[in-house]
């Protein structure tokens, strides 16, 4: 659904939902609940970054730990599971042409307590690539299926950009499966009385124009993945080569069909009232596509949402500032429900 929007990262994967949308330093837990805002958005600043964030955890190791689940409904989803069996589950779900190494950056500093169980989402890493389905519902029923085979009945939901649209669709359906739910760089949908103004970056003409093979180390992928900020050349590298080896044709369905073009605000805001659960809302404030108004939509229909802004970051803040945005969700996932 990442991921994590110049052509930079930080329009990566939200452009896609914004596309979709115009088409259609650290601190301590205590503290981050403290700061945490309903109406009026805390915002953190953000760190000084010269150098990439140190990526503690190795790549290879971390793609060879994949496993394959087969599902009831045909499709075989990837996943890793990971941390302490016995603790909270916390599903991952990656953005748009993406995969679960989008979370490696801000894995070291989520609480050594959670059994993270990180998910390529179908079309996606190693899963499944089917000729249909791609909906948002269709993304959040594996997930749902997924737990079911794992044998988790309730779990906190993370997602980022198209993952957060499936971790809202997750939430909205099976509601006494969701303990808490985290968006980051998410969406209510444009509303109906924004100005009418061309994207800044049409992504999704670009994506058309696409020919297979995709070249991983185009300027357009280059582009896809580009960030304000420094984020390691080797994580960046593997995220263009996996999403190059998506069929086009998967690309093409994802954009098609994961939100409706002609009504993707009323189709959001005709299920957000069914999300129940605690949620927390995460966007850097330099996030061009998830701009102010599509924002405000999310958080009309989420009055009782924690909100928490970075100043400075983009669409991928978890890349940009893996510590502080791990220690913002650490302290709302610990909170009561």
């Amino acid at each position: 659904m990442n991921q994590n929007d110049g052509a930079n990262q930080n329009s990566r994967d939200g452009n896609f939902l914004g596309v979709l949308v115009l088409l259609c330093g650290a601190f301590l837990a205590a503290s981050a609940i403290g700061s945490f805002a309903n109406a009026a958005p805390a915002v953190t600043a953000a760190p000084v970054v010269t150098v990439p964030p140190r990526l503690d955890i190795d790549l290879n190791a971390f793609d060879a730990s994949k496993k394959l689940m087969a599902l009831p409904n045909g499709e075989s989803l990837a996943y890793i599971d990971r941390g302490e069996r016995s603790g909270p589950a916390v599903v991952l779900i990656h953005g748009y042409t993406d995969n679960a190494r989008d979370w490696v950056p801000m894995l070291p500093y989520l609480s050594k307590h959670y059994r993270l169980i990180l998910v390529d989402i179908r079309g996606h890493g190693r899963s499944s690539k089917p000729e249909c389905c791609y909906t948002r519902l269709d993304f959040a029923y594996d997930i749902k299926l997924l737990l079911d085979a794992l044998g988790v009945q309730k779990a906190d939901i993370v997602g980022h950009s198209l993952g957060s649209i499936i971790a809202q669709t997750f939430a909205e359906y099976w509601p006494e499966r969701t303990a808490h739910v985290v968006l980051v760089s998410s969406t209510g949908g444009a509303p109906p009385d924004r100005p009418r103004k061309p994207p800044q970056f049409d992504f999704a003409a670009e994506i058309r124009k696409l020919k297979e093979p995709i070249e991983a180390d185009s300027p357009f992928m280059i582009a896809w993945w580009d960030s304000p900020t420094p984020v390691d050349p080797d994580f960046l590298r593997r995220q263009r080569q996996d999403a190059a080896g998506i069929p086009l044709r998967v690309w093409l369905a994802v954009l098609d069909q994961a939100l409706p073009a002609n009504n993707v605000y009323g189709d959001l805001q005709n299920t957000l009232p069914r999300l129940k659960a605690p949620t927390l809302l995460i966007w850097g404030s330099k996030d061009p596509i998830m701009e102010e108004d599509v924002r405000q939509t999310l958080r009309n229909a989420l009055p009782n949402a924690k909100v928490k802004i970075f100043d400075g970051l983009g669409h991928n803040p978890f890349w940009e500032d893996p510590r502080g945005v791990a220690e913002v969700v650490n302290a709302f996932l610990n909170s009561p429900i």
